[in-house]
């Protein structure tokens, strides 16, 4: 087993390969944030909240075919400890 998977700071995705990976403001990969997330050095969702983030991926878990009750879990349990919202308390 491999030790742990690069996962985005903001979202929680598996980043596997280079283009799974966000994109600093000069062009260079940035490893701690997805190509979903984060383009030439800014967030695509710059401004969202914890709990709008949470709820878009739980939404999005939903869409890939995820229980609803299975992908709060999973959001709720990993969102607040990435770095990107680290420290940040979802209201419930």
């Amino acid at each position: 087993m491999k030790p742990s998977l690069n996962i985005c700071q903001s979202c929680g995705m598996p980043m596997h390969h280079l283009s799974d990976f966000g994109t600093n403001k000069n062009g260079t990969v940035n490893s701690d944030y997805c190509h979903f997330c984060y383009v030439k050095g800014a967030f695509v969702d710059h401004g969202i909240t914890l709990e709008q983030k949470i709820e878009k991926n739980i939404a999005f878990a939903e869409k890939k075919g995820m229980p609803r009750e299975e992908a709060t879990i999973l959001a709720h349990s990993t969102l607040p400890n990435l770095r990107r919202w680290k420290g940040l308390k979802p209201l419930d």
